[in-house]
C-alpha cells in the first residue's frame, strides 16, 4: 500500500497553501475564493480496449467525486450539477466518495437524497467510500443517503454491469485512510478475460492495484491538488494522493492500468481553488481491434 503522508507533513502543505493564496494578492485571492470554485470543467475522454464487449462499446460513465457538502458547496449547486450531468445523458454514473465535509455537522443531509436519486443512468448508479464519508461518524449515514438515492455501495466488492448479455466489471473498494481497502476481495468472481475498472477514492492504491489485472482505475480524493501555483504545481497532496494527483497515468505491467484522477468538486479546510477547476468527467468506453 501506498506510504501514507504524516498529519504534520499535510498540515505544513496546507498552511504553505493559505500563505500562496493570500499572496496571489487581492484579485487573485477573490477569484480562488469566489469564481473558481463555482466554475464547472467537464472533461471528455475515450477509453478504448479490446476487451470492452461489442454490447457496451459507445457506453458513457460520468465520474463525480468530491463535493465536501457543507463546506463551500451547497445543496443549490449540487442540483445545478444534477441537472448538468442528467443532460449528458450517461449509462452509468459514479460518485468516487466524500459527499459531506462533516457528516456529523451538516444538518440538511436529507436534502441530498432526491438530488441524487434525480440522477438518471439506464445501467446504473454506484458510489465508494472517501475518507470524510467515514469521518465523523458518516459511514452508516452515507451508507443510508447513497441507498436512498439509488446508488449501489461498493466495499471491496464488485458487479457486473450487464447489456444484452455482455458485461463489463466495475469493482470498488474501502477508503484508504479511514477505511479497509481490499482488493483482491473486490476481484473475487470476476471471469477470466472480462474488462475490470476499480473504483478506488485514494489514487494511489494504483501501483497496488496494477497487480490485480484491473484495465481502467477511476479515483478522486486528490482536488487536483487544490491550489496549484505556476512553475511549482499542486501544493496540498493529501495521504495517498501525493503520487497521482490529477488526470491520466499509465502504471506500467503486463497489461497496463490506466488510472484516471478526477479534481473534484468541492473544497475543502481552504475555501480556495487556483489553477485546479472542479471537475466533471465523461468517459466513451469503445472496443478497439487490439
Amino acid at each position: 500500500m501506498a506510504k501514507k503522508q504524516s498529519r504534520r507533513t499535510f498540515l505544513k502543505t496546507l498552511l504553505g497553501g493559505t500563505l500562496a493564496v493570500f499572496g496571489l494578492g487581492s484579485g487573485g485571492y477573490f477569484y480562488a475564493r469566489e469564481i473558481e470554485p463555482i466554475l464547472l470543467d467537464i472533461q471528455t475522454h475515450v477509453i478504448a480496449h479490446s476487451l470492452i464487449p461489442a454490447q457496451l462499446d459507445g457506453i458513457r460513465i460520468i465520474l463525480f467525486s468530491d463535493t465536501h457538502i457543507g463546506f463551500q458547496y451547497t445543496l443549490e449547486r449540487l442540483n445545478t450539477l444534477a441537472r448538468k450531468i442528467n443532460n449528458q445523458r450517461p449509462d452509468i454514473i459514479i460518485f468516487s466518495g466524500d459527499l459531506m465535509d462533516e457528516p456529523n455537522k451538516y444538518e440538511s443531509a436529507q436534502a441530498i437524497v432526491p438530488i441524487l436519486k434525480g440522477l438518471d443512468a439506464p445501467l446504473g448508479k454506484y458510489a465508494i467510500y472517501g475518507n470524510h464519508d467515514h469521518g465523523g461518524y458518516g459511514t452508516k449515514l452515507y451508507k443510508t443517503l447513497m441507498d436512498a438515492s439509488g446508488f449501489t455501495t461498493l466495499v471491496n466488492e464488485n458487479v457486473a454491469v450487464t447489456r444484452n448479455g455482455q458485461s463489463i466489471y466495475l469493482a470498488g473498494i474501502d477508503d484508504a485512510m479511514l477505511g479497509k481497502p481490499d482488493i483482491e476481495s473486490s476481484v473475487k468472481n470476476i471471469p477470466q478475460g472480462a474488462y475490470k475498472i476499480l473504483l478506488s477514492h485514494a489514487p494511489d492504491l494504483a501501483d497496488d492495484a496494477s497487480r490485480f489485472g484491473f484495465h481502467l482505475q477511476l479515483s478522486g480524493h486528490s482536488h487536483g491538488g487544490q491550489i496549484k501555483i505556476p512553475f511549482f504545481g499542486a501544493l496540498v497532496k493529501p495521504p495517498f494522493a501525493e503520487k497521482y494527483h490529477e488526470g491520466f497515468y499509465t502504471i506500467a505491467g503486463d497489461d497496463p492500468l490506466t488510472l484516471y484522477v478526477n479534481r473534484g468538486l468541492g473544497t475543502t479546510r481552504l475555501p480556495f481553488r487556483f489553477m485546479s477547476k472542479p471537475e466533471l468527467t465523461v468517459f466513451t468506453l469503445k472496443k478497439s481491434s487490439e
